[in-house]
């Protein structure tokens, strides 16, 4: 906690992206955050990682294609196709560093932050179940893994 509110009675923290990941990933069951480092500047891997439309989909094992349908500052609504042809209609929020989208059955969270000459990435995302905060937690963790290998590899 790095300090109090105006009223100075409750505390306030500010969490790096990858941390606030961790966060929201903690409250779904099933649900798992693969973080590690890569030797690339943040401005080089967000530059990939927030191109939803393109170097997204170069990242994430299971995404074909992304569309973003509408845009309103970091409020983002895309259409997913999986490379199964699967379709999910995503809305959630996009910043610099951070990336959290879901539909009623899909979670995608991503985020990245400077972590010395290198940067702190971290991936969770899986089917959701439908009326429950848990995913799926069949090869999440696979995913996962395969979405740091690209990056890194990409970069």
């Amino acid at each position: 906690m790095t300090g109090r509110d105006t009223t100075g009675h409750w505390p306030v923290a500010d969490l790096d992206p990858v941390r606030r990941l961790h966060v929201l990933a903690a409250g779904i069951r099933g649900a798992h955050v693969t973080e590690g480092v890569v030797a690339a500047p943040y401005e080089r891997v967000w530059a990939l990682l927030g191109d939803l439309e393109g170097g997204f989909g170069r990242v994430t094992p299971d995404m074909r294609r992304l569309r973003i349908l509408r845009r309103d500052g970091a409020r983002v609504e895309a259409l997913a196709r999986s490379r199964y042809g699967m379709r999910a209609l995503l809305r959630g929020e996009q910043r610099p560093g951070w990336c959290w989208l879901q539909s009623r059955f899909l979670l995608i969270g991503a985020a990245a932050a400077p972590d010395g000459d290198g940067t702190r990435v971290a991936f969770t995302g899986g089917v959701r179940v439908p009326g429950r905060a848990a995913l799926v937690p069949l090869g999440v963790r696979r995913e996962g893994e395969v979405s740091l290998r690209r990056l890194t590899g990409l970069l």
